[in-house]
């Protein structure tokens, strides 16, 4: 382990003004995404949207980093460049999804559990060869009658630091994901409530684990309403419970979260993150790692067609650039009907 190397990753990835992009839907979730545009989803199809999103005009000056999926790591712009190599000539640092998804925790309905730790290592190896350089793993936790339970918890929060220990041992950064889903109709107190049990038990586990934190990133759940609340807590009261629940778990020596968007609309997302940044000063970089809320746009504006290629760029640039306004509390919503 270079822990030095960890720490300069890390800062580049939580780095002032910057956040990541999420792009690193499985092939089960970007058909999802075509078939809203009615485009069928094949390689080139994927392969194409995909370089609509990395070839941006300036998108250096708003991402910091990308996650892939396997499937597009290894894939190349038009003109035969890999990816990775041109976002990392970009200042742009390449990752990669390495979880296999979350799978049935047997003896505990309704429960999962992240798969994925089985020959991790050799495809870490792998992937720093193809120029990764962090990992996104991600953990669910459901809010329901009943559950989430300790036992869940804990097994997520154990798997989680164990690949955070074998990404770190082949010096690649471990987003740590530990994700409170926001599907159910759930009070923002009880959000609240789990999302503190979850934090203590995953930093826990990674002081058991000996990992570095200072070469990590976490990636966490915003705290908030669940989507059928009638009763939804304003983005304000958003800011406030998750500034609190952070504080109380998340050491200073982590250089930066990226929050995920979890559901949220793409100007919700951003509005939370620029209330939370103005509840500074803070001792993380607090920044966003959006997949759905950085793409829709673009993705609507593209709709699958080479005339609107430039059209989706325009959309991603004006996204990403909100963003970045909101990891220094500089957004406002009177922003969104502005062109980019």
């Amino acid at each position: 382990m270079n822990r030095n190397e960890l720490t300069r990753i890390a800062r580049a990835m939580v780095v002032k003004d910057k956040g990541i992009l999420a792009a690193d839907e499985s092939s089960g979730t970007i058909k999802k995404r075509f078939d809203s545009i009615k485009l069928e989803s094949t390689e080139e199809a994927r392969r194409t949207y995909r370089e609509m999103l990395f070839t941006a005009p300036n998108i250096q000056d708003f991402i910091s980093g990308v996650i892939f999926y396997d499937e597009t790591l290894r894939q190349k712009t038009k003109a035969g460049v890999p990816f990775a190599e041109h976002l990392t000539k970009l200042g742009i640092v390449p990752g990669i999804k390495v979880d296999t998804g979350a799978k049935p925790l047997a003896a505990f309905p309704n429960e999962t559990i992240t798969e994925g730790l089985d020959g991790l290592r050799e495809r870490l190896v792998e992937y720093h060869k193809l120029g990764a350089r962090f990992a996104k793993w991600r953990a669910v936790i459901d809010i329901a009658d009943g559950i989430p339970t300790q036992f869940a918890i804990d097994a997520n929060a154990h798997a989680l630091a164990r690949y955070a220990a074998l990404c770190q041992e082949n010096d690649i950064v471990p987003i740590v994901e530990p994700e409170v889903l926001m599907d159910g109709a759930h009070s923002i107190e009880r959000c609240e409530e789990v999302t503190d049990t979850v934090l203590q038990s995953v930093f826990d586990q990674l002081h058991a684990h000996r990992i570095y934190l200072e070469g990590i990133v976490l990636k966490p759940n915003m705290v908030i309403s669940g989507k059928k609340n009638a009763n939804r807590a304003n983005a304000q009261t958003v800011a406030e419970a998750t500034i609190r629940v952070l504080k109380r778990h998340v050491p200073s020596a982590v250089p930066g979260i990226a929050f995920l968007s979890g559901g949220q609309s793409s100007a919700e997302a951003t509005e939370h993150l620029s209330l939370m940044n103005k509840l500074g000063p803070l001792p993380w970089a607090l920044t966003f790692s959006y997949g759905r809320a950085l793409q829709d746009n673009a993705l609507k504006a593209w709709g699958g067609q080479a005339g609107n290629f430039s059209a989706g760029q325009r959309e991603f640039s004006k996204r990403a650039k909100l963003n970045s306004l909101a990891t220094t509390g500089r957004y406002a919503a009177s922003m969104e009907s502005q062109a980019a």
